[in-house]
């Protein structure tokens, strides 16, 4: 959420960064200043009227202890009147505020000086590529009749016990899983990072702290009698977790990494490019956040891209880093960087991970603070990373390291998995 501080004293500027986005109503920026002046011209005239009626409370009290009866009755003829007007003017206060409240948290993140104009994937920088993409013979197959062949997916399992995009995992397929998880933790423990485990649903308050509510409500899954929801992606609980705390300066930057399923409804999501492990209504994702000083966030942004990227290079996939425009972008970041790997067998390229800098945008709704030396509380920076979401890592090392004798799992995976090879 933006500070309404900044909005009405950089309207222009605003206004500039949210046509980045590609905001449809830009009108509400003139809104919420307007709301605001009246907000504050409300304040200013009730603090009068109430330093009015304590005037005059005070007043009515000197002249009771002088025996100034009938003065002091004179005076307290006026106190209904000023009690009634605060009444009014305190209302009007909590209108506005409730009002203002509504429309700003209707703005998105205001994106970063460096982030591309566009209005869809297409217009996504590509900021560096690593390694080789496989070659194929004729015969290769896609990963889902790979899944088939080997036994290890099951789709159609899957869609009987819940529906499509839920699938069951088997034999070796399960343990690529679990090997997959447990290599991405170590490595982000490695990384500094500490390894929380936090619940799968959350409330209301922890969906609005992050952003997805009220932007995503119609993506996540919503346990009606409870008003409870299913994850979306870690960095919902795990940032969270510092909803109304206020940390040291010398506690920054906090790191934390948890592994969770992640359920996401992907309404209006068809077509050939969802087959298989494409795009899932449920997954599993190890995720890394922090909370930084915003002096250092944007390298720390460059230090969990770098992160992200060894994962991809240790599992030996080719990927290639892309920065994302204006339109392409979430609701609340203010720069991401995604990371797609090529698929060899489908030809193309798939993202797996999205690391983003959201700046004070959550920080603000989740009253995220740090007290430096001169004691003063301020908006830390969040960000966070996928590192990594796994369905569409399985299907590129399914595909491109198809072989005669079977699937090749990378060496930095063997010791997790067990075994070198699905055959």
């Amino acid at each position: 959420m933006l500070q309404v501080s900044y909005i009405r004293e950089n309207r222009d500027k605003v206004l500039e960064r949210l046509s980045v986005k590609n905001f449809k109503q830009p009108e509400l920026v003139d809104e919420i200043i307007s709301l605001d002046e009246q907000r504050r011209q409300t304040q200013s005239t009730l603090d009068a009227t109430s330093a009015e009626a304590n005037a005059i409370a005070k007043q009515i009290g000197d002249l009771m202890r002088q025996g100034q009866k009938e003065q002091a009755e004179a005076l307290k003829a006026q106190t209904p009147a000023l009690k009634e007007k605060a009444k009014t003017l305190g209302e009007q206060l909590v209108a506005f505020e409730e009002d203002m409240q509504n429309k700003i948290v209707l703005l998105p993140n205001l994106p970063h000086s460096s982030v591309p104009t566009g209005s869809t994937a297409e217009d996504n920088e590509v900021a560096y590529e690593h390694g080789e993409k496989p070659s194929l013979p004729e015969t290769a197959l896609p990963h889902w009749e790979l899944a088939a062949k080997y036994d290890i997916i099951d789709f159609e399992l899957g869609n009987k016990i819940t529906g499509a995009g839920f699938p069951v995992y088997k034999g070796k397929g399960a343990k690529l899983q679990r090997a997959l998880i447990n290599f991405f933790l170590d490595q982000a423990e490695e990384a500094g990072y500490r390894e929380m485990l936090p619940p799968i649903v959350v409330n209301e308050a922890s969906g609005f702290g992050t952003g997805q509510l009220p932007d995503k409500e119609g993506q996540m899954y919503h346990v009606g009698v409870d008003n409870l929801y299913l994850i979306p992606t870690a960095e919902v609980p795990v940032t969270n977790l510092y909803r109304d705390v206020i940390l040291k300066e010398e506690e920054l930057p906090v790191k934390n990494c948890a592994y969770t399923p992640c359920f996401r409804r992907e309404a209006g999501s068809y077509g050939a490019h969802v087959r298989g492990l494409n795009r899932l209504h449920q997954f599993d994702k190890v995720e890394i956040v922090q909370v930084a000083h915003p002096e250092k966030s944007y390298d720390i942004l460059e230090e969990m891209s770098s992160h992200v990227q060894s994962l991809l290079q240790k599992l030996e996939l080719p990927y290639r880093v892309l920065r994302l425009c204006g339109g392409d972008m979430s609701f609340a970041s203010a720069l991401t960087y995604d990371m797609e790997v090529w698929c060899a067998a489908q030809a193309r390229w798939l993202e797996v991970s999205s690391v983003s800098n959201f700046e004070t945008f959550q920080s603000n709704r989740l009253k995220l603070r740090y007290k430096g030396k001169e004691g003063k509380a301020q908006l830390a920076h969040t960000l966070n990373g996928s590192a990594l979401a796994l369905p569409r890592i399985v299907a590129s090392l399914l595909e491109n390291n198809q072989t005669e004798r079977g699937i090749r799992i990378p060496a930095a995976l063997v010791p997790y998995t067990k075994f070198e090879f699905i055959d």
